[in-house]
């Protein structure tokens, strides 16, 4: 790729090198959609979903852009198996009735140089409720092999009892076994939509 091709993939906002206006792509294999829930009311349990897809709209301003994510809700994976079947269960994701989560933005908003606020619907069990992801632009690089890398990462919290996940099991001490709140960790890779990831 020529250096005309590439510079055309970076732009700024400021002094701050940023990803050029067009489509941008997901690369799943540099990408991260992780979980945090507490456990048993001493600890945490971590997770993330293995299998993913989505695309970013960049626009000329931060806030002409949009994002796109499909995540499949049987790639759940805690590194537990019974946990993980208990978490594709009905109890839970209820995958074979509801077999995606996704998340469509509804609104950005440039908070900083390189911070973001992303409003946007998030999708399970077939329930729409919208959530508020921070997010953080980690940077752009043209790689040695000749693509451009957009890095973000995000966090949001929400409470999967809106969702429809209730289910929990009350401890002696008057705790119960999962919490509430969820813990959402995003970290990605964003290639220009005609390169091939390596």
């Amino acid at each position: 790729m020529s250096e005309t091709a590439l510079s055309s993939e970076i732009t700024e906002i400021g002094e701050v090198a940023a990803p050029a206006p067009g489509t941008w792509t997901l690369d799943t294999s540099h990408t991260r959609a992780a979980f945090v829930a507490r456990h048993m009311m001493v600890t945490k349990v971590r997770g993330h979903f293995d299998r993913l897809s989505g695309q970013v709209q960049i626009g000329e301003t931060p806030e002409a852009s949009s994002v796109e994510v499909t995540l499949d809700a049987s790639s759940i994976f805690s590194g537990d198996q019974k946990r993980d079947d208990h978490l594709r269960s009905p109890d839970f994701l209820d995958v074979e009735k509801y077999p995606t989560i996704t998340f469509r933005s509804t609104s950005v908003k440039q908070t900083g140089p390189t911070s973001l606020d992303v409003t946007g619907d998030l999708t399970i069990r077939d329930q729409t409720r919208p959530v508020e992801l921070k997010v953080e632009f980690e940077g752009v690089e043209r790689a040695p092999w000749g693509t451009t890398v957009a890095g973000f990462s995000a966090t949001a919290e929400i409470n999967r009892e809106d969702w429809g996940m209730t289910w929990n099991a009350a401890l002696e001490t008057g705790g119960v076994v999962v919490g509430k709140k969820v813990t959402l960790e995003i970290e990605t890779e964003l290639n220009p939509a005609q390169a091939k990831a390596a």
